[in-house]
This record gives structure tokens, C-alpha cells and sequence, in this order.
């Protein structure tokens, strides 16, 4: 089984019980949250939970952030989320809890939101839709996405995409990433992470002052989603 760090990635395997992998799970999109939360969320004890913590913390798969008294653990970077994502789509993911009732900051976040580089949630899925859809993204190889005909590369060019300086990455220029709230994939790679880039500087989009992984929908930018892609935004 190969490694990361000292702890193998047999997390993902049944005969582990799937608590670790649930923690995993719960931090693909890119939060960091207190062994408390994550425990609840991967529905383990507090001293499993503590147990799991440690150990992938100990084999680099998580890195914790302290402030003050409170420890907050997340993905170590995201090769690792990558690595997990495609652990996920062999044996499946593990069951996660969920709270009755989002408070209103969760469900901001599940519906827009950064993942690393690029954008996720429901606008991020319902964009990647879109752009299938209209055959600007082709589904290729594994989890590639191939760049579509002249029509898809004009499109890209208006948003400020220069395709030809995209630097290939292990899944080519762009890929699909299993959106951890949505269970479906949204664009990820050097062009999602351009687009990402281009909307915010074109004010379709704008980070989220105090939480930083919260993106934010301006007006401009429904209208232009709407008006691009046929996007509409209910919330």
C-alpha cells in the first residue's frame, strides 16, 4: 500500500472501520476544524477521533493550526487532497454525519466556496454542468477534462484564459474534483484555478473579508453567470 509520511493510506480500506478516512473526508474542502467537530462529523468517540488525529498527523497526511488554546486540523496540501480523492472513487467515500440544520456561515459554504486553488460548492458544480453542457469541457481519460472545440477555446479566451501558457499539471491543464458537499465534480487544475483567478479580478466573485475560504457572489457576477453559462443563482 503505498505511504504518505509514515502512515499508510489503507485509511480508505473497510478493515480500518472507516473512521479515519471519514476525517479525511470531512476535510476535502479544504477546512480546518478542532478534533471535537471532526469527530462528531466522522460520527467516532473522542478518543477514537484523538487516535486517528494523531496518526495522520504523524504520517503528513493533516497539519494542525494552533491558535491560542484551540488545535484546528487540516489536509496537509493538496496532494494529499488529490490522493484521497482518488482513494474515494475506488472504494467510496465513508459515511459523514450531518447536522440537522446548516448554520447559516455552512451553508454560505457549501455554496461557494475555495478548495485550494479553485472554486467549489453548488455554483462551482453547476458551473462545471454548464460548461459540459455547451461541450466547452470534455470529459477525457480518468479524471481529465479536455478543452472543447474553437467555440470552447473563444470562451475561454473572454475570460481571460490563456490556454496555451496553462501549465499541465498530473491530470493535464484541467480535472474534475469530487465536490465534497455536492457528491459531484467541479473543475480543478491550472485552468480552474485561472477562472478562479479571473472571475474574482473581474468582480464576479469576491473572497469573504473575515472567513477566508467563503466566496461571495456579487450582482455583476450573477448576472454574468446567468448570462454566460445559464447559471442561475436561487440563493
Amino acid at each position: 500500500m503505498r505511504r504518505c509520511g509514515g502512515e499508510p493510506l489503507g485509511y480508505f480500506l473497510p478493515k480500518k472501520g472507516f473512521g479515519g478516512a471519514a476525517i479525511l473526508t470531512v476535510l476535502l474542502d479544504g477546512r480546518a476544524l478542532p478534533a471535537s467537530e471532526l469527530g462528531r462529523m466522522a460520527g467516532v468517540s473522542a478518543t477514537a477521533a484523538s487516535g486517528h488525529l494523531a496518526k495522520l498527523v504523524e504520517g503528513k497526511l493533516l497539519a494542525v493550526e494552533v491558535e491560542g488554546r484551540h488545535r484546528y486540523y487540516r489536509l496537509s496540501g493538496p496532494k494529499v487532497a488529490a490522493v484521497i480523492e482518488d482513494l474515494a472513487q475506488l472504494v467510496g467515500l465513508p459515511t459523514v454525519l450531518s447536522q440537522p440544520k446548516l448554520s447559516p456561515h455552512a451553508s454560505a459554504l457549501r455554496l461557494a466556496r475555495s478548495c485550494y486553488d479553485h472554486l467549489a460548492g453548488e455554483l462551482a458544480v453547476a458551473i462545471a454542468a454548464a460548461l459540459e453542457k455547451r461541450k466547452y469541457l470534455v470529459q477525457g481519460e480518468g479524471k481529465r477534462y479536455q478543452v472543447g472545440g474553437e467555440a470552447a477555446r473563444r470562451w475561454f479566451s473572454n475570460q481571460g484564459i490563456d490556454l496555451e501558457a496553462l501549465r499541465p499539471g498530473r491530470h493535464g491543464i484541467a480535472r474534475q474534483c469530487l465536490d465534497w458537499t455536492e457528491r459531484r465534480p467541479h473543475l480543478a487544475g491550472p485552468l480552474g484555478a485561472q477562472l478562479f483567478a479571473a472571475w474574482c479580478d473581474a468582480e464576479w466573485l469576491k473572497r469573504h473579508r473575515a472567513q477566508t475560504r467563503l466566496v461571495e457572489v456579487t450582482a455583476l457576477g450573477r448576472r454574468k453567470f446567468r448570462e454566460e453559462l445559464g447559471v442561475s443563482l436561487d440563493w
